[in-house]
C-alpha cells in the first residue's frame, strides 16, 4: 500500500497595523517610503509636509504589514488645521498592534515627550532611533539609548538609518513578531489605500514647498479641480490622465511668489509633479496649475473640512 504523501502547511499569514509617530520633520515619510518600497508619502525639509493619515503596505514572506505614517504632532499653533492634524495622530495610535516612535538619534527634546505621553498602553513601542547616519561620534549613542530606556518601556530600541536598505530589511524582521496570526487585509501587489487623486495633490504640494522653501507658509495646500482618465487608443499606448489642481495661499504676496519670475516657478513645480505622478501611474499626465488667494482658511473649521482634512 503506497504511503500518502503528507505536506506540511507553509508558515501562517501574519497581518497588522504599524503606526509610525514623532515630531515634525523626524523623517517618518522617508521611513514609509523605504519600507512600503515606493514613494507614496511626500517629503520636504519643512515641517508638518504630511498632513493626511496615509496608509502603505508591504507584503514580506508571510507577513502583511499595514503602515500608518501621521502628521507630526504640533505643538506651536493651535488653529483649525493643526488641531485637524493632532486628531488624526491621536486617532492613528489607539487602534494598531506596533506603534514606530521616530526619533533622531542622540536627540529627546519637549516636543517627542509630548509625542510620547500620547501612546495609548498595552500596545508594544519601538523606538527607531533614525538618522543615525548623521551621528558623528557613535560613542555617545549608549549612554543615550540607556536613558531612552528610562524614559518609556520601549519593547526594542533600533538605530537605524531610514535610506539604509539594510536597515529596513532588519526592522521588518523585528516588526514581524509582534504582528498577529491571520490573513492578510490587501492584495499582495497593493501598496497604499489612497486614491490616485489624492496622490496627484500631495505630489503637487510636496514640489510647491520644495522649490518655495522656507518662504511659503505651510498653510498653503491644493485641492484638486478636475481628475479623468481616458484609455488608450491603441494597443502598447499608456492611458491618458487630465488632471486640474488649484494651489491655496492665505495672501496675494504669496500667490505672486508661487507664480515666479514670468511664471517660471509654477511652470516648474508642475514639471516635477507631472514628471513623478506619471512614474507613479504609469500613465501620460496632462496637468493645469492655478493659484487662488484664500486668506485665513487655515482657522477655518469649514474650510478646512473642505479641503479634505478630516
Amino acid at each position: 500500500m503506497s504511503e500518502a504523501i503528507v505536506q506540511s502547511p507553509g508558515p501562517a499569514q501574519r497581518c497588522g497595523l504599524v503606526a509610525i509617530v514623532g515630531k515634525p520633520n523626524v523623517g517618518k515619510s522617508t521611513l514609509l517610503n523605504a519600507l512600503v518600497g515606493q514613494k507614496i508619502s511626500i517629503t520636504s525639509r519643512k515641517a508638518q509636509t504630511t498632513r493626511h493619515r496615509i496608509t502603505g503596505m508591504r507584503t514580506v514572506g508571510a507577513t502583511q504589514f499595514v503602515f500608518v505614517d501621521t502628521p507630526g504632532f504640533q505643538t506651536r499653533h493651535g488653529n483649525a488645521l493643526n488641531r485637524s492634524l493632532n486628531k488624526t495622530v491621536q486617532g492613528a495610535v489607539g487602534d494598531v498592534d506596533l506603534v514606530l516612535f521616530v526619533v533622531e538619534a542622540g536627540q529627546f527634546n519637549q516636543a517627542d515627550e509630548r509625542v510620547l505621553k500620547l501612546l495609548a498602553e498595552g500596545v508594544p513601542v519601538l523606538l527607531i532611533a533614525n538618522k543615525l547616519d548623521t551621528v558623528h561620534r557613535r560613542a555617545e549613542i549608549a549612554p543615550w539609548l540607556q536613558e531612552m530606556q528610562q524614559r518609556h518601556p520601549f519593547a526594542e530600541i533600533v538605530p537605524m538609518a531610514a535610506k539604509n536598505a539594510k536597515d529596513i530589511e532588519r526592522l521588518f524582521g523585528i516588526c514581524e513578531k509582534y504582528l498577529p496570526e491571520q490573513p492578510w487585509w490587501y492584495a499582495e501587489d497593493e501598496l497604499t489605500d489612497r486614491s490616485e487623486k489624492f496622490m496627484a495633490g500631495e505630489m503637487v504640494r510636496e514640489k510647491l514647498f520644495r522649490l518655495t522653501g522656507d518662504e511659503l507658509p505651510y498653510t498653503s495646500t491644493v485641492v484638486i479641480d478636475k481628475f479623468e482618465e481616458e484609455e488608450p487608443q491603441k494597443k502598447g499606448q499608456k492611458r491618458l490622465v487630465r488632471i486640474a489642481a488649484t494651489i491655496v495661499v492665505e495672501r496675494d504676496g504669496h500667490k505672486a511668489m508661487v507664480i515666479g519670475d514670468k511664471g517660471e516657478r509654477i511652470k516648474r513645480i508642475g514639471t516635477e509633479a507631472r514628471v513623478e505622478l506619471e512614474k507613479l501611474m504609469d500613465a501620460k499626465v496632462f496637468l493645469e496649475l492655478w493659484v487662488k488667494v484664500r486668506s485665513g482658511w487655515a482657522d477655518d473649521e469649514a474650510r478646512v473640512r473642505s479641503f479634505g482634512y478630516e
